[in-house]
């Protein structure tokens, strides 16, 4: 079974080249078949040369859109298994072994609980495992590592593009029109640089806004959050 790691990525060059080794790293250690597709959306920086220095097969296009770019590399994969990481998260080799044996155990896809790196604020230490909770209670998964069949991802129409967030979400609620979903027991490990670098009154307001209106998903300039200039971020730091 080849495994495809395929990661959406736009100016990464800071992390690009350890996230592609760590994923490296992480399969060997599974014992996968597998490739390294890196998705390089409009970057700016060198985010494309390095991760092809360290292994990765590199696909550009000039989207900037999230659910495109995780298409994109999903079309220039090979594998029927594929797996989707955020290029600031870094799954370890018991995550990758237990999605691909979700998989071969008939589910279609699935999904993993997180937990962040370095320091976040209070809140998030507080509300973070209530979340995963309520993910894998509902079969739900956020989109820093989701693996799914080839097969199941064309049937449910690929990531949808009508959306700049949460696209997660929505194929998720695809996906288990085909078949099992599953959330790993595994956590995955993923930055919570966005947590740090952005107050809870912001992140709020954004989240609030949606889920009252989720027409807002379709507007790029209403999600700055994800799409605004990245701040700078300390692992070290948090703003309790």
């Amino acid at each position: 079974m080849l495994v495809s790691l395929i990661v959406p990525a736009h100016d990464e060059a800071r992390l690009i080249g350890r996230t592609v080794q760590r994923l490296r790293d992480a399969a060997d250690g599974a014992g996968l078949e597998y490739e390294i597709v890196v998705a390089d959306d409009a970057s700016g920086d060198q985010t494309g040369h390095l991760a092809g220095l360290a292994g990765a097969r590199v696909v550009r296009h000039e989207r900037r859109q999230i659910a495109a770019t995780r298409n994109l590399g999903a079309s220039a994969a090979i594998g029927d298994t594929l797996i989707f990481v955020d290029a600031d998260t870094w799954p370890n080799s018991t995550a990758l072994r237990q999605a691909v044996e979700a998989i071969r155990a008939g589910a279609v896809g699935g999904g993993a609980s997180m937990v962040f790196d370095g320091r976040v604020p209070l809140y998030a230490r507080v509300i973070t495992p209530l979340v995963n909770l309520a993910f894998r209670l509902k079969g739900r998964s956020g989109g820093a590592f989701f693996f799914c069949t080839r097969a199941a991802l064309a049937a449910a129409g690929g990531w949808d593009e009508s959306v700049f967030a949460a696209e997660e979400i929505y194929l998720a609620i695809a996906l288990k029109k085909q078949g099992r979903f599953v959330v790993i027991k595994e956590r995955v490990l993923t930055s919570g640089r966005k947590l740090r670098s952005h107050g809870f009154g912001e992140l709020a307001r954004v989240l609030l806004a949606a889920v009252r209106n989720p027409d807002l998903l379709k507007s790029r300039e209403a999600l700055g959050v994800w799409y605004g200039p990245r701040r700078r971020d300390d692992p070290e730091h948090h703003p309790d």
